[in-house]
């Protein structure tokens, strides 16, 4: 499991850096079943879930949702019969920070 989990986010600027390339490939090879993508121009690291059956993909939602709150950080959730895809990046920023990371560590602890 991902030390990352266990991290705090910390505080970001808008306006701040987004993480280089480099820190962006260390970082993702704690989180082997997420995937970076780029939307609209900006990184997100990206995973979906999968779940039996839509009651328990709606748990899940929610228990991220819970997370996301706790944090002040929010994702993107797309929750479907099966599966919740999440996506995280940060919006002050327009990509990548260290805190999407922990958040994406954090997330897989909850499955």
């Amino acid at each position: 499991m991902s030390e990352l989990a266990d991290k705090q986010c910390e505080p970001c600027k808008a306006g701040g850096p987004t993480l280089s390339e480099a820190e962006i490939r260390d970082l993702i090879t704690e989180l082997p079943d997420w995937n970076v993508d780029t939307v609209n121009g900006e990184q997100r690291l990206s995973r979906t879930f999968e779940c039996k059956d839509f009651a328990t993909a709606m748990a899940f939602s929610q228990k991220v949702g819970e997370l996301a709150e706790q944090a002040n950080h929010h994702p993107v959730l797309v929750t479907e019969w099966g599966k919740v895809t999440v996506d995280w990046w940060t919006h002050k920023i327009g990509g990548l920070h260290r805190n999407d990371f922990v958040m994406a560590a954090k997330t897989d602890r909850l499955q």
